[in-house]
């Protein structure tokens, strides 16, 4: 049987982990980014024990250990008086429980450790895909905006929520904009001046939250992000600069602690929050779609690149000894298996409610991608929405 050719449109988490999973399982894979290169997003994340499971596979848990910050817990507490809602316990019991750690990191750590384990040689920066078509051998070619062109067996499209494949697949999604915008930066715990803030800590107020952590193992770098009304603003990039100003006006009835570090910070980026419905289906032919791609999700559980990443192994899974005839069914076998997980977490993300009172998380942190069980290609049209 010759050896599959899988071509991955983008370089993110989602990207990146499909190509370590697939090479995992013997598969040769050929990413392509449309960024001249790699950037450092001013941006912290949460790498759940599902995540880390995945991780481990790679290879990666040492070098994120040692990149990130491993917090005691989640708290999750009252805006103002700081009284305990519910305390989510991380740390060793959480490693216990659910069979991995659970870290604190900058995205930019998280991306450098997935990107270390693929070969340079296999990921082709500035390449912005401008064209798709499926030919009769059900090979699939490529086209980018530098006059390049690529055939592949398969198409695996991690290209975001502004997916390019998706559009061309499916036609252009109308997103919806929540009437919410959220803050977020990362900088130099320095700027603090000495004052002692909590591992991690989502204060909860009645139409606003902010979540600040530490994103370093020495705590030299903190990380807020937050969710809060303005339904004018609808840019829905990372990029945006906001108004520093404006922020501490927002939280100026919070506790002290999220006073003291917002009037720390010098400086944040401002986007909107957007919702988006499941998609009917992920895959046509030998193209699927893959992580935000598919199942974009507002940010309150911390689970969008977690679900990105077990994706990938689960990818992995379906694939493996697949012919280039036989990539369409194992493409609808990851979605049976995937969208009922990817959609559940995608509706209990937009309720915002996740740890905000005593929670069972076993169904989330609980998950092993590289053991559940594989649904067969059929089921996938049983869980088409």
């Amino acid at each position: 049987m010759k050896s599959l050719s899988v071509a991955i449109i983008g370089a993110g988490m989602g990207g990146l982990a499909t190509a370590a999973a697939l090479r995992r399982a013997g598969i040769a894979t050929t990413v392509y980014e449309q960024a001249p290169r790699f950037a450092r997003l001013g941006a912290g994340i949460q790498i759940g024990c599902n995540a880390m499971k995945v991780m481990r596979e790679f290879g990666l848990e040492p070098a994120l250990r040692a990149a990130a910050f491993y917090p005691r817990s989640w708290n999750n507490k009252e805006y103002d008086t700081g009284e305990i809602r519910f305390d989510m316990v991380f740390g060793e019991s959480a490693e216990e429980r659910w069979g991995a750690p659970y870290l604190l990191a900058h995205r930019g750590d998280l991306h450098a450790a997935l990107a270390s384990a693929v070969p340079d040689s296999d990921v082709n920066l500035d390449h912005k895909l401008t064209g798709l078509e499926q030919q009769a051998d059900r090979s699939v070619r490529l086209s980018f905006a530098n006059g390049i062109t690529a055939t592949h067996d398969a198409v695996v499209a991690s290209d975001g929520v502004h997916s390019f494949v998706k559009e061309a697949l499916f036609d252009k999604e109308k997103p919806t904009f929540t009437g919410r915008i959220a803050y977020r930066t990362v900088f130099p715990a320095s700027l603090l001046g000495g004052y002692e803030i909590d591992d991690c800590t989502k204060w909860w107020g009645p139409d606003r939250h902010i979540v600040i952590y530490y994103v370093k193992p020495d705590r030299s770098e903190v990380y807020f992000v937050t969710s809060q009304v303005e339904p004018g603003f609808q840019v829905e990039s990372w990029s945006t600069m906001g108004d520093v100003n404006e922020l501490r006006a927002a939280f100026a009835e919070f506790h002290p602690q999220v006073r003291h570090v917002l009037q720390s910070c010098p400086s944040v980026h401002k986007w909107a929050l957007v919702d988006r419905q499941p998609l009917p289906r992920w895959s046509d032919g030998n193209v699927t779609l893959l992580g935000d791609a598919c199942h974009p999700m507002t940010p309150y559980m911390a689970q969008g690149a977690a679900m990105a990443i077990e994706d990938a192994a689960v990818l992995s899974r379906c694939l493996k000894g697949v012919d280039r005839d036989g990539v369409a069914e194992a493409f609808r076998c990851f979605e049976a298996t995937r969208k009922p997980r990817t959609s559940r977490v995608q509706a209990s993300s937009r309720t915002n409610t996740w740890l905000r009172d005593p929670t069972d998380p076993d169904w989330v942190y609980g998950y092993d991608a590289w053991t559940t069980p594989l649904a067969s290609a059929d089921a996938s049209l049983a869980v088409a929405s």
